[in-house]
């Protein structure tokens, strides 16, 4: 997500007028076996997730058969470490926008079961388009 620090959001203020911020607050465990399961294939940036989008062929690449690879952030270690330090930096980003009453927080652990209620919200708040027959 972005701003991750209060000096983002500082530099983001100077650049337009936020009315919406939606935190998604998942559970701990729940993002570090989602990150550490994140697989790369290097040449094309596809990225497969062990979970709920896995290669054909465990450890290859479907298109061109070549070895994927984990980054040294997605290993388990890594992704503990980096998910304590964005919760220590963005603590006060997310005070900051609940003082301004324009916060907005989901919880859960699926992205089916919290999207509707973030389309809520987000269609509530930005009217729909319409299409050219319609105009």
């Amino acid at each position: 997500g972005f701003p991750r620090t209060l000096g983002q959001a500082e530099a983001l203020d100077r650049i337009c007028e936020l009315d919406l911020v939606i935190s998604l607050n998942i559970p701990f465990e729940t993002l570090k076996d989602r990150l550490s399961a994140r697989w790369v294939h290097p040449a094309s940036g596809r990225v497969y997730n062990m979970d709920f989008n896995p290669p054909h062929v465990q450890g290859v690449d479907d298109l061109t058969g070549e070895p994927l690879v984990q980054s040294e952030d997605d290993r388990p270690e890594a992704v503990a470490a980096r998910l304590r330090k964005y919760k220590d930096a963005a603590k006060p980003v997310i005070e900051l926008y609940k003082s301004r009453g324009i916060l907005h927080s989901f919880s859960g652990t699926e992205t089916n079961k919290i999207w509707p209620y973030v389309y809520t919200l987000l269609s509530s708040k930005i009217p729909p388009l319409l299409s050219d027959e319609e105009n």
